[in-house]
């Protein structure tokens, strides 16, 4: 056992960790710390969950996230483990952070300079730019008292909330109404809201249903700065699982999970192919949607299939994975292609699931920064759609969008693909329930409403089974890579404080 470590004792104890993704990552690293025995099953043939990878011709593409952000939150994982995430990757800042084509044709460059940023919130709307340095000293004081006190603390009951040393560092904080009711109090202009909220795709929300403490998500992206890790987010995984190892972690993949049955001490897990493990303890960081309604006898569900029916989540994404000949200059790694007015593609999403008419969309091209992303004379991106979750996506619904989004890219950027393809894949909600068991086929879990933040978001610990535990982006503190590493670490914590 390591007397050092950050989350407390696991001598002695063996885990299962059903899944690999950053949650599951994270967990087995804390866990194998603290001194205990860690095996990891993942489903598919790699590691990393939702960050896997495509390898064809050639070209390697992220499938999942693709944006490197809260840096500090990556230097504080490895630093638990005395170790510097530049000692298994490297970092290069983007610049531009990310360019913004509007389908009015206008073009926006967010940039590592603030000042810069600053004079072009200004240029769209007298008084902006003033405004924007008020908005991000408020996202700064947000994430910094919400990254201490709330995120990296797991406030799982009301009564957590209800501390006077709470209450003292939440003053001055959003907590309550909505993103959108909270950047109209700064900025007027349509195209000024919409860049400060883009990133609420990030966590699965609208601007009308996603609680304006997330306006710390402005200070990650403006502040804190975007980066491309070597190797890509599949680079970041190969690092982790690196630290793992070397913690004495032990990985098994193709390991579908087929069953958890049991109590703390005396579990049985079982694969579809008849594989059994008797840990002592259970972590999930399967879809828990799954976990629970599949993985789990009745009686040891903490939740109905009305409750998760009843949920809001998250979008699901239709994406193609696509190999072209030539550049694809004027995008840049990251690029977002934003109607004038995107109320209506929130609202096929969260009010009444559709395919998007006129969707907007985000365009990731690697090969702009990484080289070895392509073959030479040819170009790397992917297109991300979010699409509602539990959407019926035939092949025939399949093509059509997909020939609408090459044709808005066309349309709007300049950038024409259609006649330069010559890898081309698809994913899409049927994909995302497959691959990942993820219910409805939503790409990121359970949404970041009003009502699904905190504490009430589904628990770390069972309250049906002493010994199961959760982690991932189902948990708190949530949706996004950095969220999830943090959540392990959080699981951890209870793991070895309850006993």
């Amino acid at each position: 056992m390591n007397d050092s470590s950050p989350v407390g004792d696991a001598d002695g104890q063996s885990v299962v960790v059903v899944g690999s993704g950053f949650g599951g990552l994270s967990t087995a690293c804390y866990l194998a710390d603290a001194g205990a025995d860690v095996t990891v099953l993942e489903k598919n043939e790699q590691l990393g969950g939702r960050a896997s990878r495509l390898h064809t011709d050639g070209f390697r593409f992220d499938m999942g996230p693709s944006w490197y952000l809260m840096p500090d939150v990556f230097a504080d994982f490895f630093a638990d483990f005395g170790r510097r995430p530049e000692g298994y990757y490297g970092l290069e800042r983007l610049d531009p952070h990310y360019r913004i084509f509007f389908k009015d044709g206008d073009q926006v460059d967010l940039l590592p300079d603030r000042e810069a940023n600053i004079e072009t919130f200004e240029a769209y709307e007298p008084g902006a730019g003033d405004a924007l340095e008020d908005y991000l000293d408020q996202a700064a004081y947000t994430y910094d008292v919400g990254m201490e006190h709330f995120v990296y603390e797991d406030r799982s009951r009301l009564r957590d909330f209800v501390d006077p040393d709470v209450l003292r560092h939440a003053h001055g904080l959003s907590l309550l109404g909505t993103m959108q009711d909270h950047v109209e109090e700064y900025f007027d202009h349509p195209k000024l809201q919409q860049i400060v909220q883009y990133s609420l795709v990030f966590l699965g929300g609208a601007p009308n249903n996603t609680p304006a403490l997330y306006n710390l998500m402005s200070h990650v992206d403006f502040n804190l700065g975007v980066y491309y890790p070597e190797g890509g987010m599949g680079g970041v995984v190969d690092g982790i699982v690196d630290v793992a190892e070397e913690l004495g972690v032990d990985f098994r993949v193709d390991h579908p999970v087929s069953e958890i049955r049991g109590q703390e001490g005396a579990f049985a897990v079982r694969t579809e192919d008849g594989r059994e493990f008797f840990p002592d303890e259970v972590v999930s960081d399967a879809d828990y949607a799954h976990t629970e309604q599949e993985l789990l006898v009745p009686e040891d569900r903490q939740y109905d299939a009305d409750y998760w029916d009843s949920r809001t989540y998250a979008p699901s994404a239709f994406l193609l994975y696509l190999g072209v000949e030539g550049d694809v200059d004027p995008l840049e790694h990251h690029t977002l292609v934003l109607p004038t007015d995107w109320d209506d593609h929130f609202a096929t999403i969260f009010d009444d699931p559709a395919w998007p008419e006129d969707p907007a969309y985000y365009l990731c091209v690697p090969s702009e920064t990484d080289d070895t992303v392509a073959p030479d004379g040819h170009s790397n991106l992917f297109v991300l759609a979010p699409v509602a979750a539990g959407l019926d996506d035939d092949p025939e619904r399949r093509e059509a969008f997909r020939d609408l989004l090459l044709a808005d890219i066309a349309e709007h950027t300049g950038v024409d693909l259609r006649d330069r393809i010559v890898v081309e894949e698809r994913f899409s909600v049927s994909e995302f329930a497959e691959r990942y068991n993820s219910f409805r086929g939503t790409a990121l879990g359970l949404a970041h409403t009003l009502r699904q933040t905190s504490l009430l978001r589904p628990p770390h610990a069972s309250t049906e089974v002493d010994g199961l535990y959760f982690t991932g982006s189902y948990t708190t503190p949530g949706i996004g890579v950095p969220m999830c590493l943090i959540s392990g670490r959080l699981t951890a914590e209870q793991m070895t404080t309850i006993r």
